[in-house]
């Protein structure tokens, strides 16, 4: 799996051609050039850990269920737009095929620790001269 790239089989998703939205003339009211494509996640070929990152990402285009939406009505062309839902689909499985790289807990350096307090002391000195001055 590390060597070749990470890529869902077609097979496993559904392209539906519908009408794009938005300005284009007359060719958008007569031609279904748009692509609504559809991908269930849990029923997919992927690795395990691969859908149960997919499923965690908090993104719009997956449902509840875990299912990917994604509508794909940029180009004028229904195999452009289908080649480019799948792109992007493709894209959003690669961006969670590696496993994200554990956080190592640090400690703040002297430096930042010593800018700190100086910012602290500095910000204090700021509200106490906003105090009334007393006799």
């Amino acid at each position: 799996m590390k060597g070749s790239p990470l890529t869902v089989d077609p097979d496993e998703v559904v392209l539906t051609s519908i009408r794009a939205q938005g300005a284009g003339g007359q060719n958008v009211n007569k031609v279904s050039n748009a692509v609504h494509l559809r991908f269930d996640i849990h029923a997919a070929s992927l690795p395990d850990a691969v859908k149960q990152r997919l499923a965690a990402l908090p993104d719009g285009r997956i449902t509840r269920e875990g299912v990917v939406i994604i509508k794909a009505q940029e180009h004028r062309s229904l195999e452009m737009n289908r080649a480019d839902a799948l792109a992007r689909l493709n894209a959003l499985v690669q961006s969670v095929a590696a496993p994200p790289r554990p956080r190592k807990a640090t400690k703040p350096t002297y430096g930042s620790k010593q800018r700190r307090l100086e910012g602290k002391a500095q910000r204090g000195q700021v509200k106490a001269a906003r105090a009334r001055v007393g006799e």
